[in-house]
């Protein structure tokens, strides 16, 4: 499998060709200037609410579910899609999300808004798995999209849509790379960004948006409090609202790292992933793929243990996992050094959970010491300078391999969701 993922390396292209290649390109002077267009088909079917699998109409513009107030997926024709596309055709197309365009929601010859976000490394880390005494350990690297994180991923398939269903105003509330990734993809686009941030956010998160023409409001407070302050305005100043899982489009863009993990590994899923857990769009996004894979007869029954983990300083996805609750409330006086971790409410909880649970995985915390720690291992051993969230998930694999709860022969992939210089305060 190491070679396989080594094999799917691609140069990343600055063309966008959507599957059939053709683009209109300009010359302006040495640069060169790609004009995009999305030749696929449009196969989104309806919308569903995830918990009382209510129907809504697909393309208007959507929040939750009208009836029971959670989060929305967006249903595809998969039996359509699988009669038209096989895994081989995407080996020529382009190095980003968008090479899954048929699974994403975005209507045929919409141009989307997109930085080149996606297909990102999937790294061999033979000295970190020496040190845990794995065989197969890989690093999903997602510091290389644009703005360092993965938060880039749902943000460019969530404001493509925002902008094709007519929005101006786009708003969320934020712990760092949420706002960011937001204040570049508004930039992008022509729409206005409002940032909702606690007043701690690192000055890398802040810095971002400010350049980008983001408007910004500081709260004194957590996420939870941010996303107050949004609702309680949002109406008034014709906001639409972007918080995690609050729309159903960001989780769309989240869940092609699902479709990328498969593909770099030959349509053979690892036996083990490890990603750390705040709002958990990415966990239950990927898990969402799978099923969809599935479906499609790209990959066989067999899942991934899921490892989500936390802060001991916010846990609340730990707490309700270990307790065998189905619902999470929310954590009282949430403290962790890793920004993306202190969401003491997730509204995909019972996603998160549910998910974590039908994979036979586990949720665990761990300190921030041992995740600041963790994360100088990962720089040394394998060069990277991971963000903390990450450096959460090598603490806690190192943990769960010395309790042989991850055996010594299974595959594991670590996600790295972001770039340690967005955090230097954590590291001084």
């Amino acid at each position: 499998m190491e070679g396989a993922a080594s094999s799917a390396k691609r140069d990343r292209s600055n063309a966008l060709d959507l599957g059939n290649k053709k683009e209109a390109k300009k010359e302006s002077g040495p640069v060169q200037v790609f004009l995009y267009t999305c030749n696929t088909a449009m196969f989104v079917t309806h919308l569903e609410c995830t918990n009382c699998a209510t129907r809504s109409e697909a393309g208007q513009l959507h929040t939750v579910c009208s009836k029971c107030g959670k989060p929305l997926y967006v249903r595809y024709d998969l039996q359509e899609i699988r009669g038209r596309v096989r895994p081989e055709d995407f080996r020529h197309r382009q190095a980003s999300l968008w090479r899954y365009s048929e699974l994403l929601p975005l209507p045929d010859k919409v141009e989307p808004v997109s930085l080149g976000e996606g297909w990102t490394s999937l790294l061999p880390a033979s000295r970190l798995a020496a040190t845990a005494g794995l065989s197969h350990l890989w690093i999903k690297d997602e510091s290389t999209n644009p703005t360092a994180s993965f938060k880039a991923r749902g943000m460019a398939v969530a404001v493509s849509m925002a902008r094709h269903l007519g929005v101006k105003k786009l708003g969320v509330p934020s712990a760092g790379n949420a706002a960011g990734a937001l204040a570049a993809y508004a930039a992008r686009a022509g729409l206005e960004a409002h940032l909702f941030m606690p007043k701690d956010t690192p000055q890398a998160n802040l810095t971002e948006c400010a350049v980008s023409g983001a408007n910004i409001t500081l709260i004194d407070g957590l996420i939870t409090d941010c996303a107050a302050e949004l609702g309680r305005r949002k109406n008034a100043e014709d906001w639409f609202d972007l918080s995690t899982m609050k729309e159903p489009y960001r989780v769309e863009g989240k869940k092609t790292l699902g479709y990328e993990l498969a593909e770099q590994l030959d349509w053979r899923l690892p036996d083990v992933i490890v990603y750390p857990t705040g709002g958990g769009t990415g966990l239950v996004g990927m898990w969402k793929a799978f099923s969809e894979m599935e479906t499609l007869g790209w990959i066989s029954q067999k899942r991934p243990r899921l490892i989500a983990v936390q802060a001991i300083g916010c846990q609340p996805i730990v707490r309700a996992f270990l307790e065998n609750d189905r619902f999470a409330t929310e954590y009282p006086n949430a403290i962790t050094k890793a920004a993306g971790l202190r969401v003491p409410r997730a509204i995909a909880d019972y996603l998160i959970l549910d998910a974590v649970r039908a994979s036979g995985g586990v949720a665990t915390a761990v300190t921030d010491d041992e995740m600041i720690d963790a994360a100088r291992e990962i720089a040394r051993l394998e060069g990277l300078f991971v963000a903390p969230e990450s450096g959460a998930c090598w603490a806690a694999l190192k943990r769960l391999r010395h309790e042989n709860i991850v055996r010594p022969d299974e595959s594991v992939v670590l996600f790295n969701t972001g770039a340690g210089l967005k955090y230097l305060e954590c590291f001084a």
